[in-house]
């Protein structure tokens, strides 16, 4: 299964919100779709949805118009809707026969999920008498409960503490392995990072960066070294690595940061990377470590929404 979303333009009144946004995921993968708040990633949710209509552009599964179906989604919100003066399972229950299952189906799957999430106990409480973070597994048992195929998770690790993230993890692992296709939106960076294959990420309502996350990451900035001398004269090495990046070597270099015990630099040019190895050998400095650093999706999300800033 294919999910794609092609050329989305959506306004309210004279305010564009979305303007020309596409993007896709296939089945067994999980998409971060990221931006700051009021980039517009809360209503290219909604017109996956089917809740509001695009003004143009299309939104299709396996080519073929997208038509909402009970089986085809689930939404957690950031907002929570469930009742709060109601018993657990009977919520659950009402959800899964809103989207099309019989109750005795929807009361298995709903005990089903509230035992995967160790809530049990709690099947015939009600909601207002658990914490924040049990009431957002609550409701994430709510969005799962009619097995769906598209799962759309917005800002989903909010008020969980890390054992109950970790089995929120878990969760969203088990499901992309199932095959279903899960769109994740969090400002949580080292979320989307730790089980997200690609992301899509908004600003001023238009996709400023779009693909596979590794190849992203391969394919960004890279002038950012760390450099470790050999660790039998590692205090000398540092020191005179110091003054070579400050003095004859300065030329390549952007930035430096000493360390204890390693080297990190930011090139003015990525091509002088080479060069500087081949100087560093020509000066006899001994090194066990020369490598380029990866830079995080949280430092390319902090570069390309300031860049989306400024051209607005």
């Amino acid at each position: 299964m294919q999910l794609e979303v092609k050329n989305i333009k959506k306004s309210f009144g004279e305010k564009q919100v979305l303007n020309d946004v596409s993007f896709c995921s296939r089945t067994g993968s999980a998409l971060g779709l990221l931006g700051r708040n009021g980039a517009g990633k809360t209503t290219i949710i909604r017109v996956i949805m089917g809740i509001f209509p695009p003004d143009d552009g299309e939104v299709t599964i396996d080519g073929k118009r997208m038509s909402l179906s009970g089986k085809t989604f689930g939404y957690l919100p950031e907002e929570r809707g469930l009742y709060p003066k109601q018993i657990i399972l009977d919520q659950i229950v009402y959800i899964g026969m809103l989207r099309g299952m019989h109750r005795a189906e929807a009361a298995a799957s709903a005990k089903q999920w509230l035992g995967r999430m160790q809530m049990s106990e709690y099947t015939y409480k009600k909601l207002n008498t658990l914490s924040k973070g049990n009431q957002q597994k609550i409701q994430l048992a709510a969005t799962l409960v009619n097995d769906p195929d598209i799962i759309i998770l917005d800002e989903p690790f909010s008020g969980l503490d890390p054992v109950n993230a970790q089995m929120l993890k878990d969760i969203v692992s088990e499901l992309v392995e199932a095959g279903k296709i899960v769109i994740f939106s969090s400002h949580q960076m080292s979320y989307v990072e730790e089980f997200c294959d690609s992301i899509a990420m908004l600003g001023g309502g238009r996709i400023i960066l779009e693909g596979n996350l590794k190849a992203i990451k391969r394919s960004y900035d890279r002038r950012k070294l760390i450099i470790t001398p050999d660790p039998d004269d590692r205090e000398n090495g540092i020191v005179r690595l110091g003054s070579l990046f400050s003095g004859e070597l300065a030329s390549f270099v952007k930035s430096c940061d000493i360390m204890q015990d390693t080297v990190r630099l930011k090139l003015k040019d990525a091509g002088d990377r080479n060069r500087l190895l081949t100087e560093l050998i020509r000066l006899e400095i001994p090194l066990v470590r020369f490598e380029v650093l990866e830079p995080s999706l949280e430092e390319i999300f902090v570069e390309k929404a300031g860049e989306s800033d400024a051209a607005v």
